[in-house]
């Protein structure tokens, strides 16, 4: 298990020095000039001179590469041009928001997909299972930003049941911050009126964002379960009159929830890039928001440091999902 473990860390540490390669070539041929865009419409060339030499932006691209990734090993991501602060504390301040988010879309996903998918296995080629396999599809297939925008005409605009956007109204006070996330500090101060205001704003965002996680853990638990059905320990299992619903929840679901597991670990990365349409939608403050106007502003340093954010979350995920197959199945410990 032990070597196990070492393989997975030495490859998720591959991957990430691969990463930030990726990020600082795509950042630098970029045709917009950071420089020029820091020092504004009317600034002389002397003076965009003095922002690229205070950026370190004059440096050979070596060089640069090199104080980036000591930059890193620091915790060091630079500073934006646009609004000289330190992009770590900038992600620092917005990354709870994203995180918040998508954990809530991530149990939204789980708590109805792994059902949906039960029952439609249980149910193959009926109705429920036809009309789940369409939901499945569709979920998938439908844009974000327009089923975003079609939540906020309906329920919004129409009924005027939810808010549109932010995560609080104007006249609320946030809690003292704890984790960042307000649900969890609402919780953890008390202010239940605070925490339902705050579920209510919570909701649109979150629905749109769980919905193709929701769809794909449908699709693969549906399609494990009856694989998991058919199989000769269930049948054994029936022979020998077992519980129904024990054959269901946990011989069958047992085993089907493996390959749902790196689904789970796959959706989980795909749902943090996927911030940056529903929280663009939904005007919601965290990293998805704070890379379009960074990248909106031509501020490559921040776009640089939310995409090595998403990107070291979505290895942690399959680090993690790597790590819990070697546990629940030990013939891949021998790979």
């Amino acid at each position: 298990m032990l070597v196990y473990i070492a393989k997975r860390v030495a490859l998720f540490g591959l991957m990430l020095f691969g990463l930030v390669c990726i990020t600082f070539i795509i950042s630098n041929i970029a045709p917009a000039d950071p420089a020029a865009l820091a020092a504004g419409p009317d600034a002389s060339r002397s003076q965009i001179e003095q922002v690229r030499r205070e950026y370190g932006l004059d440096r050979p691209l070596p060089e640069q590469f090199a104080r980036y990734v000591a930059g890193l090993a620091r915790g060091d991501l630079g500073r934006s041009v646009s609004t000289s602060r330190d992009v770590t504390s900038e992600l620092l301040r917005y990354f709870p928001a994203s995180l918040e988010l998508v954990l809530v879309a991530m149990l939204l996903g789980i708590a109805i997909g792994v059902p949906l998918g039960m029952i439609s296995a249980l149910h193959k080629d009926g109705w429920i299972d036809h009309a789940t396999r369409i939901f499945a599809v569709s979920g998938i297939a439908l844009p974000p930003f327009w089923f975003g925008l079609l939540l906020q005409l309906v329920f919004a605009v129409q009924m005027g049941w939810l808010p549109t956007s932010g995560r609080l109204s104007l006249m609320t006070i946030p809690p003292e911050p704890i984790t960042g996330m307000l649900l969890a500090d609402s919780l953890l101060r008390g202010q239940w009126s605070t925490f339902a205001e705050a579920a209510s704003f919570t909701v649109l965002p979150a629905v749109v964002l769980s919905l193709p996680c929701l769809a794909s853990i449908l699709r693969v638990n549906r399609a494990e379960m009856v694989e998991a059905l058919r199989a000769d320990y269930v049948m054994c299992a029936r022979a020998h009159g077992v519980a129904p619903w024990r054959i269901v929840a946990v011989h069958a679901l047992r085993n089907a929830m493996l390959p749902t597991l790196a689904i789970i670990g796959l959706r989980y990365g795909w749902m943090m890039s996927g911030t940056v349409l529903v929280e663009t939608v939904f005007d919601w403050p965290g990293i998805g928001l704070y890379a379009v106007n960074s990248a909106i502003a031509s501020d490559f340093k921040p776009v640089m440091g939310v995409t090595l954010l998403i990107g070291l979350n979505f290895m942690i995920a399959n680090l993690v999902v790597d790590l819990l197959y070697g546990v629940l199945d030990p013939r891949l410990r021998e790979a």
